[in-house]
């Protein structure tokens, strides 16, 4: 087999510009754009909730020590859990944690679903326009005739179109669609354990440091 001929510059730019724009114009730029950030998450490292822990560790050690007054939040360089974790002591209450925890994990599901979504659109247009460079191909026919060497090139191009349709839809798009909800999904549970976790450390020393204030 000669890959060679596998390439068609012509019916590749009607599949994926056709695609492209058809998508912006169903999804809106919006969301177009956060599917780009999204599928820029990919090639980050992912959350890392063991290194995260270990950042972590330290504050427990302090609240158990010296107590929530004193403590003062160390940045990890997840804004989303400093954030939750200053709250979680200035309130000194863990269902704070959790709260500030459940409205981000709400965000970051909804832009990540809002990805996925643009790309599994996409994945459905894209046969579409794999059929449209198809006809086009055939219709070039009736201006030119049906010449050997003219029916065979319209044939072997809209093959082709039909072929990057569907290559575009089920080994790009839909793949891609995909692993944004399993980095998605996989991210959150890392995340529920380590909110899990410091809320726990701060339960454990909390009826403690309740009974150093009575005292006091």
């Amino acid at each position: 087999m000669d890959l060679v001929h596998l390439f068609d510059p012509a019916p590749a730019a009607i599949v994926i510009g056709g695609t492209g724009l058809a998508t912006a114009l169903r999804a809106g730029v919006a969301d177009c754009r956060q599917t780009g950030a999204e599928l820029a998450t990919l090639l980050r490292r992912r959350f890392d909730s063991a290194a995260m822990r270990r950042h972590l560790v330290p504050l427990a050690h302090d609240i158990s020590i010296d107590g929530v007054y004193r403590t003062h939040a160390r940045p990890t360089g997840d804004r989303a859990i400093d954030a939750a974790v200053k709250a979680m002591i200035e309130a000194q209450s863990a269902a704070l944690l959790m709260t500030h925890h459940a409205a981000d994990r709400k965000a970051r599901l909804t832009r990540a679903q809002r990805a996925a979504s643009t790309l599994a659109q996409a994945a459905d247009l894209a046969p579409v326009f794999g059929l449209a460079g198809t006809l086009l191909s055939l219709a070039q026919l009736s201006e030119r005739g049906i010449a050997r060497a003219l029916l065979m090139n319209a044939i072997s191009t809209s093959v082709l179109a039909t072929l990057y349709g569907l290559l575009l839809a089920h080994f790009v798009l839909a793949p891609l669609a995909r692993a944004i909800e399993r980095r998605a999904e996989r991210e959150e549970a890392a995340r529920q354990d380590l909110i899990d976790w410091i809320a726990a450390q701060f339960a454990a020393v909390a009826p403690r440091l309740r009974r150093r204030s009575d005292a006091a």
